[in-house]
């Protein structure tokens, strides 16, 4: 089994209908290596034309899929689970040179995406339906779920292979046809996925991979065969995937942006609060909707969790995500960088303390690449766009309150609800927390609380539009529509019309 075109492709194509096929749109986008700051190749963007072959690819593959007896499809995700284990440095190595997260960090993520397909090998069990006999006058009652037909994904480029699986394999195990619109920044991932799922028998048509930009995706939230859009990224994309997505009759879930706040108590233990905090804000540069981007230091202990926040942040190594020893690489683009650069000089400006400037950072040999250092601001104040905006990149600021009512009326306050964590050690301040917070994901000493993978994955408020999380159990509920189904065999004693309304005395 080769993958060179992969890696070696100077123009990456779709993947439709089980084969790789270029775009022939006459349009594409530039593929970087964050590390060099250059153009390494260029991703084919696909035309309505294009969409509309793989949403036929699929509409066309889907019944006999949906068909197949459930174990059958669980065997093919069980496979597909043994290729990714087997190709996971593959995987990474594309997810860095694209996205330029290190290779430790890239292997974890393709992990958390190899547990959710693992949690996709036993949807069987969650697929079963209810039974009632002899509910009145001979009548029997059940319930099933049943796929919803051909769905899509348009995911982000900050996890190009993880939150393609939190959304694939639960819509493939539920019997429906799937179609990937990844970020056109880093869209090899989705292809070397592609490859592996023909590999494990995945049928043609049955996962598809359409590369593009907005024309693609509205071309996605208007076909009239696609049924149901999965979305993670911006706000205010999210909520015009949402809305578009309704005005055509399509369910969604389209997980928006986050300003996600770590709050440490008076009693917390400070090195660790300072440790997690280091990892949380800095990790994979920033660029996690889970990242924490807040610090809410509560009472008197915020001179000293700066401090040791600082002398954490200075022993940071920075540089190519490939290199040995390496805490934190590039940003994603040169654009990405010059955002953030302006965010920091807008924090400056607005009055808040400057205590760790990451604009001026410079990795020898990489002279060109798209590289900013840990920054962290002191006396943030909640006016400030520092305070309101996802940043996302590796800027962390720390707000000082008084009180832990005040920390809570705070997050509380924030229109992003996505995740927060409380670092403590009092059980019923964590019980207050845990239970009074607006928030869908929710830390207790834990700063990143990404749900395993059976469970689901969501925000709150402009964090989350659509009623259902993502993967787990509330995957199955997107991906499937109930379906209540009564019956009764006549015996030739017919009573004639009935005009009343069935009921059981």
């Amino acid at each position: 089994m080769s993958f060179a075109y992969v890696t070696a492709a100077e123009r990456v194509p779709h993947w439709i209908n089980g084969a790789a096929r270029q775009s022939h749109s006459g349009r594409s986008a530039a593929i970087h290596d964050p590390a060099l700051g250059r153009v390494v190749r260029e991703v084919g963007l696909a035309d309505a034309a294009e969409v509309d072959a793989a949403v036929e690819a699929a509409a066309a593959a889907q019944p006999l899929w949906a068909a197949a007896a459930p174990q059958k499809r669980a065997r093919v995700l069980f496979r597909l689970k043994e290729l990714v284990e087997r190709h996971t440095d593959d995987l990474a190595r594309l997810i860095t040179r694209e996205h330029g997260k290190t290779l430790p960090d890239a292997r974890g993520e393709v992990q958390r995406g190899l547990e959710v397909i693992e949690f996709a090998c036993g949807i069987p069990q969650l697929l079963k339906g209810q039974y009632s006999d002899a509910i009145g006058g001979g009548i029997a009652h059940w319930s099933q779920r049943m796929p919803l037909g051909v769905v899509a994904g348009i995911t982000p480029f900050n996890f190009p292979f993880m939150v393609p699986m939190w959304m694939a394999p639960v819509a493939l195990a539920c019997g429906n046809a799937f179609i990937l619109k990844p970020a056109e920044r880093d869209p090899s991932p989705a292809l070397l996925t592609a490859e592996l799922m023909r590999e494990a028998g995945v049928p043609p048509g049955v996962f598809s991979v359409v590369q593009g930009d907005r024309q693609a995706v509205e071309r996605l939230l208007a076909h009239p065969q696609v049924q149901a859009v999965s979305f993670v990224g911006s706000t205010p994309i999210a909520r015009h995937i949402y809305e578009t997505a309704a005005k055509h009759g399509k369910r969604a879930q389209a997980l928006g942006g986050a300003k996600n706040h770590l709050v440490v108590m008076p009693d917390a233990d400070l090195d660790q609060a300072a440790d997690a905090l280091i990892g949380a804000a800095y990790g994979s540069a920033g660029e996690r909707c889970m990242a924490v981007s807040i610090c809410v230091a509560v009472g008197n202990i915020a001179d000293a969790l700066v401090a040791r926040i600082v002398e954490r942040a200075h022993r940071l190594r920075v540089g190519d995500g490939e290199a040995e020893g390496i805490d934190m690489g590039p940003v994603v683009s040169a654009e990405a960088k010059a955002r953030i650069e302006g965010y920091i000089a807008a924090g400056v400006e607005q009055g808040a303390e400057l205590l760790l400037d990451g604009r001026h950072l410079r990795v020898p040999g990489h002279e060109h690449g798209y590289f900013l250092g840990a920054t962290l601001f002191d006396h943030v104040r909640p006016d400030m766009s520092i305070y309101q905006d996802e940043i996302f990149g590796p800027v962390l600021g720390v707000v000082r309150v008084e009180t832990f009512a005040e920390a809570v009326a705070l997050i509380n306050e924030h229109p992003y609800g996505n995740g927060v964590a409380c670092f403590t050690r009092d059980g019923r301040t964590a019980q207050e927390f845990t239970q009074h917070i607006c928030a869908g994901m929710v830390g207790i000493n834990v700063p990143i609380p990404v749900p395993m993978a059976w469970h689901s994955f969501g925000g709150w408020k402009q964090s989350l539009f659509g009623d259902h999380h993502s993967y787990g159990e509330e995957g199955v509920r997107f991906y499937t529509r109930y379906k209540s189904v009564m019956q009764r065999w006549p015996d030739n004693r017919g009573n004639g019309p009935e005009f009343v309304m069935p009921v059981n005395q």
